[in-house]
């Protein structure tokens, strides 16, 4: 037997989309009988009420063992999901209700299941009321994010969207002595690199850096004045924001570019976030830093330290494979579901 799997997510444009990479193409993999729904340019061509009974429409038509939602914002009717959710199984499937706090809490309401990436996600939804919250958090396509064996031409690197918090850690490396190679969108000088640009940098880079980009209480940061004027404006005005409003990034998470990096083999140095050491055994699959002071200590001392540098490069690489793609994830979600143990998977995704 097949499970038919039907996917509703925005912009599944192979080339560009998050979406597409991290859960259309493992889909893909995981079942024969596979359908996506791209509610995004539906959304643009027909608008939202019509989007959504197009949706409701297909999947009368179709009736899929389960249905798997991307939200985004308010695009979606709740008594269109409602609906839905009485033809087949549905899931919300979530990557940042730790800070979409009252938006997830919504939506568990209307779905059958929803997924949560945070480590505490489970006991969080279960503490609301809602018993329906399956732990999923992120991983990687290691068809697009693999090992290349490139020689290394960069000592250190960063890849990211900029942030003053993370200039604040670079601009201790500068003052160390430490040259490091970033791009990323946002204000930093190299720009942007297209995704088969970046899997090459991780494969060229004797430590790739992983900086956080949540805001931060620290008060060495907010209290920096050597830095330009409109960096330092938006690190108060974040936490500012962060103080009055909900729904701001507050925290960090383990999130899609720890996988990433070491599934092209690289050496990662990263924060650390609660959870990563049920993903990593730290010091021996992934190094972490906890301060600037940190961070600079260790990238002199991994530098200096190519062979225990390159093992644990090696012992990540093995166990993102193992452990932490996205196909995995999506059929470990399948599994809590129970499509597994009924015999509904494909054959050729075991």
């Amino acid at each position: 037997m097949n499970c038919k799997i039907l996917l509703i997510a925005g912009s599944l444009d192979p080339s560009v989309s998050f979406e597409y990479c991290y859960l259309q193409q493992p889909l893909e993999r995981l079942t024969d009988n596979f359908i996506a729904f791209d509610f995004v340019a539906s959304l643009q061509r027909e608008g939202r009420s019509e989007m959504n009974q197009n949706l409701l429409g297909l999947v009368k038509r179709e009736r899929p063992d389960i249905a798997i939602f991307v939200p985004q914002t308010d695009q979606f009717l709740p008594e269109v999901v409602d609906e839905i959710s009485r033809h087949t199984l549905t899931v919300g499937y979530f990557f940042d209700d730790m800070w979409r706090i009252e938006y997830s809490r919504f939506w568990a309401s209307h779905f059958t299941f929803v997924t949560t990436s945070d480590v505490n996600g489970v006991r969080k939804f279960r503490d609301a009321g809602f018993d329906n919250a399956i732990f999923s958090p992120f991983g990687c396509n290691e068809l697009i994010y693999c090992r290349k064996d490139l020689p290394k031409l960069y000592d250190v690197s960063f890849v990211g969207q900029y942030h003053p918090y993370r200039e604040w850690y670079l601009a201790h490396l500068k003052e160390a002595g430490i040259s490091v190679r970033v791009w990323g969108m946002g204000g930093w000088p190299s720009g942007l690199l297209k995704t088969d640009q970046i899997v090459e940098v991780f494969n060229q880079s004797r430590i790739n850096l992983n900086l956080s980009n949540s805001v931060s209480w620290d008060a060495r940061y907010l209290m920096t004045l050597d830095r330009p004027v409109k960096s330092t404006f938006r690190a108060w005005r974040d936490t500012f924001y962060a103080l009055r409003k909900s729904g701001r990034k507050v925290r960090e998470q383990v999130k899609a570019r720890h996988f990433e990096i070491n599934a092209c083999g690289g050496f990662q140095l990263s924060y650390y976030v609660e959870g990563l050491e049920r993903h990593y055994r730290i010091g021996d699959e992934i190094a972490v830093y906890a301060s600037p002071e940190e961070l600079v200590e260790k990238v002199q001392y991994y530098l200096r330290h190519e062979s225990e540098r390159e093992k644990i490069a090696q012992r990540g690489y093995e166990r993102t494979l193992r452990d932490h793609t996205m196909k995995y994830r999506l059929e470990q979600v399948l599994r809590a579901i129970g499509f597994s143990e009924s015999g509904i998977l494909s054959e050729h995704s075991r």
